[in-house]
């Protein structure tokens, strides 16, 4: 068991080219049951200590353990979502908002934010990138094409985005029916994770889910990304793989919220299943059934959500090619 009272983390600073050179942090279990980058990030520390792999230029960081109290409790939260409203606060209130004030200062610092997740269902990894060059007030963002060189060379073929319009969306649902308890907060910057904070912050980042939570091959899908970001960004010299072409490029369009304990799925549905349009999801508490509008794909379907919160996505095939 590590301490829930400190946050670590493991810096190497190369020493050509002095000062200058990219700044990456890589960071696992920012919840605490996704684990395969925790082990993917151990890995890599372990063959630095060897000197079997060695950082020559820039900075990188490694935060193995985002959220001790998650972590320690093979649980998603501590007492709430660290990866949901990432900002820092003079007031922390919670477990999560006092590893927020330590986690944004150390986003703030770099310039490159690799993240590592996993998730519930069964189905192959798949990394989501942000949006693409704009000033629009919800996401800003001006490094989409060494974003896209990142998301291209961490080792999978899916690629997602869309994340912040389709939780906009989502909160204006929730405000037209009106929050009940237990429901998440009523605010698009909810939606503000690692990679959302990084971006706003004047960086780039991707966030690579490396498959099931406990696939024994999610280690692996964390240390070659980990690896081939590093060769990437010219941190090490090691040799850079292609990338895993053909890409599949999904976005993210719309989300709906669990509403009641009785809502529930009309079959265990896995991330990125097809769906037909008009095909049955889901049906509510009261009845009602939830349908496709319209031929796609449903992604993060969540057996275990609570109430008022998210509880599957829908995605289509993006037109803005990798």
């Amino acid at each position: 068991m590590i301490s829930n009272r400190n946050l670590r983390a493991h810096r190497i600073a190369g020493l050509e080219g002095g000062t200058a050179g990219p700044r990456l942090i890589v960071t696992g279990a920012v919840h605490g049951n996704e684990t395969a980058g925790t082990k993917g990030i151990r890995r890599v520390l372990r063959e630095i200590d060897d000197g079997d792999i060695e950082i020559v230029h820039g900075t990188v960081t490694f935060v193995p353990v985002c959220n001790p109290l998650a972590y320690n409790h093979v649980r998603r939260m501590g007492e709430r979502n660290l990866n949901r409203r990432l900002q820092p606060t003079a007031t922390p209130q919670d477990n999560e908002d006092r590893i927020a004030g330590v986690l944004c200062q150390w986003l703030a610092e770099h310039d490159v934010l690799l993240d590592l997740h996993s998730f519930r269902s069964h189905g192959e990894p798949f990394v989501m990138r942000g949006p693409a060059d704009n000033r629009d007030p919800l996401e800003p963002f001006s490094h989409a094409t060494a974003e896209a060189q990142l998301a291209a060379h961490v080792g999978v073929r899916r690629v997602v985005e869309g994340w912040m319009p389709a939780y906009a969306e989502g909160v204006a649902r929730r405000r037209a029916r009106g929050l009940t308890p237990g429901a998440v907060h009523e605010d698009p910057s909810y939606g503000i994770g690692t990679t959302e904070y990084m971006r706003s912050q004047g960086g780039c980042g991707v966030t690579l889910e490396c498959g099931q939570h406990d696939d024994p091959a999610g280690p692996d899908v964390a240390y070659f990304a980990i690896r081939q970001t590093l060769a990437l960004l010219g941190l090490a010299d090691i040799p850079l793989a292609p990338p895993a072409q053909p890409f599949e490029c999904l976005q993210l369009t719309e989300v709906t919220d669990r509403h009641a304990e009785a809502d529930r799925f009309v079959k265990p549905w896995t991330s990125f299943d097809p769906l037909a349009q008009g095909e049955l999801i889901a049906v509510r508490a009261d009845g009602s059934e939830l349908r496709a509008p319209q031929a796609g794909y449903i992604v993060f379907p969540d057996v275990s959500a609570l109430p008022g919160h998210e509880w599957f996505y829908l995605a289509q095939a993006s037109a803005r090619p990798l």
